[in-house]
């Protein structure tokens, strides 16, 4: 499996159908029209996506980084090894922070959608380009992760795949919510996922010239995650909490199914 996926081809091939997720996310919302059904499926997905997203860091990201930091440097204490891969993942973390709730504010990356508060055309093309930024990274992460490991790289891609589609379906209700046409929210959706794409191709190109370059795009992006796990797909999950108990359960079940396949994997 791995000789079949591995190399340049097989990161294009798992950049292209998590591009390909955002699109399909767009669509249902836009051509669907079962927008009712649609927003009661992405709930769940949004909640199972964030229990796995955020076991992917803990199980598998940041034990991987701390590895990779600590081989680097040998001699010193594993305090001080780790201190540049955590430095990092608190940039990727912040700088989520900084687009959602600075440059583009009142910005959510879960499948709610608020059409009175992106009426504006520069309000809502402001928070595409802060989800454009976040699947860059989304790219990054998939990329780094299997420049890894297979295994390590089929989890992070499974994580991050299962928010896709609520990241396409929040990006064309945007838009449309704003007065573009669906032809534009489509349009809109493929940007954000050809940002996906962008970001795989990129860690693999500069892979080829600086072989070092996982230990940093690695934790960097797992801050990225763990902001989009944790401040935003969590508040989501709980916001629907009272009406309905069984998305937040469907939070653990994401972590369960994260640690089961990542014991099948190891097996």
């Amino acid at each position: 499996m791995e000789a079949i996926f591995g190399g340049f081809s097989g990161l294009l091939l798992f950049g292209t159908l998590a591009a390909l997720a955002n699109f399909v996310g767009g669509l249902l919302l836009i051509k669907s029209g079962a927008h009712r059904f649609g927003e009661r499926f992405l709930k769940y997905l949004v909640a199972l996506g964030a229990g796995f997203m955020l076991a992917a860091i803990f199980i598998e990201m940041l034990p991987e980084t701390v590895n990779i930091w600590t081989e680097s440097y040998k001699g010193v204490s594993a305090a001080k090894a780790v201190g540049g891969s955590m430095t990092l993942l608190l940039g990727g973390y912040l700088l989520i922070q900084l687009f959602e709730h600075t440059i583009a504010p009142h910005f959510h990356f879960g499948a709610e959608t608020h059409p009175e508060s992106f009426m504006r055309p520069s309000a809502a093309y402001t928070a595409v380009g802060g989800l454009w930024i976040h699947t860059f990274f989304d790219g990054v992460s998939i990329a780094a992760a299997f420049l890894v490991s297979f295994r390590v790289g089929l989890l992070v891609f499974i994580a991050i795949l299962l928010h896709k589609m609520p990241e396409g379906f929040t990006v064309a209700s945007i838009m449309l919510a704003s007065g573009r046409s669906t032809t534009k929210a489509l349009w809109a959706t493929l940007a954000i996922g050809a940002a996906t794409l962008a970001g795989v191709v990129a860690i693999a190109l500069v892979q080829e010239r600086v072989t070092s370059i996982v230990a940093y795009a690695l934790p960097f992006s797992a801050g990225v995650t763990l902001y989009v796990a944790a401040s935003d797909l969590i508040p989501e999950v709980n916001q629907k909490e009272e009406r309905n108990p069984m998305v937040s359960i469907v939070v653990f079940a994401g972590v369960a199914l994260f640690y089961l396949l990542h014991r099948l994997m190891e097996g």
